[in-house]
């Protein structure tokens, strides 16, 4: 057996390789597998907006465990419940939102730590992510292999970005463009000049504080930009976001042309 508790992402960032990743937010184990087929680096499955239960999510991720692509889970919240069960199914990435300060920060990382170092529960013998303790010193090893990310979104979190930054145990900073132009006054304009501007300054403070950041960017000119201030790991588009575009697209392309018609019935 190959070493499954190898965590590529953390290991990618750790190497300084600017990694892309693609947004699951449909909650499909076939578009999951699809998306897992083209090529990205990771693939971000959201238990935040998306419609994701603790089953849906294991389906997925047995959907592209075939293939060379990441999964990072995002939960709805800072719970040690929660992330218990999101490590027990597999994850070892986890991009947590709404942290606001570093003491969130810390309380994150103890949920994802084993005893002495942190509160999550010892069950490897029942659970996926051991294998069912086909991996060998699992509980010996998991700590080391799992990569914690904050996402900071609101004005409170700038205001902490550095301190969050710094907290031993986080592994990088996720910006989260939307609500973070909400928090700033211009909801639904992520690319507003002063959002980017606040954008520009946060991903400045992590680089200075020696952590990895991250961003999601469905426009690719705008990832490239964040790619030139940085980033290291991007997310360049959602699975919803992409059929949503492409079935519109179609529908609209196909109703729009002309269509030569017969005009007599013989021509059948």
């Amino acid at each position: 057996m190959s070493d499954l508790l190898a965590n590529t992402f953390k290991a990618g960032l750790a190497g300084y390789q600017t990694l892309f990743g693609f947004w699951q937010a449909l909650g499909c184990a076939t578009t999951a597998e699809i998306s897992a087929t083209a090529g990205f680096d990771w693939l971000l499955f959201d238990g935040e907006h998306g419609p994701n239960d603790i089953p849906l999510l294991l389906s997925q991720l047995q959907a592209v465990s075939a293939y060379q692509v990441h999964a990072v889970a995002r939960p709805p919240a800072n719970d040690a419940r929660l992330i218990k069960q999101y490590l027990d199914i597999g994850f070892q990435t986890l991009l947590v939102p709404f942290i606001e300060t570093p003491e969130q920060a810390a309380i994150l990382v103890t949920a994802t730590r084993y005893p002495p170092a942190g509160v999550r529960g010892l069950a490897s013998g029942i659970v996926r992510a051991s294998r069912w303790n086909a991996i060998p010193h699992y509980i010996r090893r998991a700590d080391a292999e799992i990569c914690v990310l904050a996402q900071i979104e609101s004005r409170t979190g700038l205001d902490n970005i550095t301190a969050i930054a710094r907290v031993s145990g986080i592994d990088g900073i996720f910006i989260g463009p939307s609500d973070l132009s909400a928090a700033l006054g211009y909801p639904g304009e992520p690319s507003h000049p002063d959002v980017l501007k606040a954008i520009e300054s946060a991903i400045a403070a992590v680089r200075a504080a020696g952590k990895p950041v991250g961003i999601l960017a469905a426009d690719p000119a705008l990832a490239r930009r964040y790619v030139g201030l940085g980033c290291r790991f991007v997310a360049v588009g959602t699975d919803a976001g992409l059929f949503a575009s492409g079935v519109r697209r179609l529908a609209n392309e196909i109703k729009s042309a002309p269509v030569a018609t017969q005009q007599s019935a013989a021509a059948y």
